[in-house]
């Protein structure tokens, strides 16, 4: 695959318009993927995957580049340990014009976008202090790109979820989501699912919630929890069931990362295994996420003691019956993607 520095490729594109022929077709949509890069590091960048399969790099954007997201021709970036959002204009060339906009101290995490605001979850950037400290839910105007309040909401806010009207932020560091409306900027509703919420989706109206957590001794455990109306559902799965903090709508299904792929969430939430899509090391998975009719892998690479290895990750693309269609050589831990269509 084609794989250069962004900054080389836009020079190119910009001034000389005779390297490219007009029978030539044009691109015409950007995947992103978000490199994390090592934590304390600076190193993170993102790589764009045009229609074709081209990839080109971004320059370095950070210590640990978290989240994106797209909002009309812009490309937003979420840089945790640097504490700042990164603002790009987008074109079938790539992207440019780069505006950093610093976030009040505070580690920037997941972002979504309604109407001309951004909202991110931020943590102290202390370790001691975000584990037992309330976070924040922060909204930036798309207009001024300012940021004009923020909410409280509870301990390491994570998932992000925009259904009925309200935004839900999954509080990771605890057992409650909180449902926010977007008008007065405050809290409606607390809702406890069950230790370590991270990502939500919707489906049929209710709200599947992924939780992973840790006991005393640093024992990992997996869960997932349903809002329905009034009624919360949690299970949490024993021992030996590995799983990741991704749950997803595929094709009207809900799904939620298991050994390696993806199993269907029964509507007791239990794990239909059989029917699991993908087979990857549960271990390298990173993130995943579903774009188009594809399942989108985000492999990390793990060393000899099954810590993440500072080494250039994976991203793998399969179809709905666990065909992979694509697979490209990406930055270390590639943690999230984003889609643009011109």
């Amino acid at each position: 695959m084609k794989r250069v520095l962004l900054v080389v490729v836009l020079i190119m594109v910009g001034c000389d318009s005779s390297s490219t022929s007009s029978s030539e077709p044009e691109n015409s949509s950007w995947v992103f993927v978000a490199n994390e890069g090592d934590f304390f590091g600076n190193n993170g960048y993102v790589t764009m995957i045009d229609e074709f399969g081209n990839q080109f790099d971004s320059e370095v954007l950070g210590d640990v580049v978290q989240a994106l997201a797209v909002y009309e021709n812009k490309l937003i970036v979420s840089v945790n340990n640097s504490q700042k959002l990164i603002v790009f204009d987008i074109t079938e060339s790539g992207i440019s014009n780069p505006q950093e906009i610093l976030t009040d101290g505070m580690s920037p995490r997941e972002l979504i976008v309604i109407d001309d605001k951004l909202y991110f979850g931020a943590w102290d950037p202390d370790y001691n202090v975000y584990q037992t400290t309330p976070g924040f839910l922060k909204v930036l105007s798309l207009e001024s790109f300012e940021i004009e309040s923020t909410i409280d909401v509870g301990i390491m806010p994570e998932g992000l979820l925009y259904n009925s009207n309200y935004l839900w932020v999954a509080n990771s560091g605890e057992s409650t989501v909180n449902k926010i409306d977007i008008y007065t900027n405050s809290i409606v509703e607390t809702i406890d699912v069950g230790n370590g919420p991270q990502n939500l989706v919707s489906s049929n109206g209710d709200i599947y919630i992924s939780r992973r957590f840790y006991d005393d001794n640093w024992s990992e455990f997996h869960g997932s929890s349903k809002i329905s109306g009034d009624q919360v559902t949690s299970l949490t799965y024993g021992s030996g069931v590995i799983c990741g903090g991704s749950v997803l709508d595929f094709n009207g299904q809900v799904y939620r990362s298991f050994e390696g792929g993806i199993a269907p969430l029964q509507e007791d939430l239990n794990l239909n295994e059989s029917a699991r899509i993908g087979s990857y090391n549960q271990g390298n998975v990173y993130h995943v996420e579903i774009i188009g009719d594809h399942i989108w892998f985000g492999l990390a690479v793990l060393n000899d003691s099954g810590w993440l290895a500072s080494e250039p990750g994976t991203v793998k693309v399969i179809d709905s019956n666990g065909l992979e269609i694509s697979s490209y050589e990406v930055g270390i831990n590639p943690g999230d993607f984003a889609i643009w269509n011109k």
